[in-house]
């Protein structure tokens, strides 16, 4: 069998399961079902600038990087996506609430410019762009969240949002308590 055909019978087998899933029951689980389409995440330690204190959030759209602060000088570093030219902001917030499995609900302008998109996601949906955890910023339509489409991690695409890998938003989620500092710069620190 060629590699066009049976790459062509994977496609559609998870187009068909992406159309089934929404029939399985509700707790289904985006994490278990599709985990073979995930990247597998690329956190390294690194070091950091002694400056910052532990227990924050650095947040590079210049390294298109992530930096939790676990201890003075050293650091988890993420890789993301960050905001396309127009939604590009930068400034010091907290982490307000915490989701497991968010829904989304896309704002207006965002079906104007996609008619397609549908008015509501449920968490917990394969195809749900928050992916499965999300740390919401401030008082903000903000988040750092996972992704349904971890082929654009490292790439300038997102409304405002910073989107990770799945594997890596489960890695950060339970290391961040509601409250964290989080700064959000076009600095470079690599």
């Amino acid at each position: 069998m060629s590699h066009y055909r049976i790459i062509r019978q994977c496609v559609w087998a998870v187009a068909a399961a992406s159309v089934a899933l929404p029939m399985m029951a509700a707790s289904a689980s985006a994490q278990g079902f599709f985990s073979f389409l995930w990247s597998g995440g690329s956190r390294q330690t690194v070091s950091f600038p002694a400056s910052y204190a532990p227990k924050q959030i650095i947040v590079s759209f210049g390294d298109r990087k992530l930096y939790w602060i676990y201890r003075r000088g050293e650091a988890i570093s993420y890789p993301i996506a960050v905001p396309r030219p127009e939604s590009r902001w930068q400034g010091v917030t907290t982490v307000s609430a915490k989701k497991v499995n968010p829904s989304w609900t896309p704002t207006p302008e965002m079906r104007r410019e996609n008619p397609s998109l549908p008015a509501f996601m449920p968490g917990g949906h394969p195809r749900n762009p928050l992916g499965v955890r999300a740390l919401y910023l401030g008082s903000s339509l903000y988040r750092i969240h996972g992704t349904d489409a971890p082929w654009t991690i490292g790439d300038a695409v997102s409304k405002g949002c910073i989107r990770m890998y799945n594997e890596d938003v489960l890695d950060l989620y339970p290391r961040v308590p509601i409250g964290t500092k989080v700064t959000v710069t076009w600095k470079r620190f690599t």
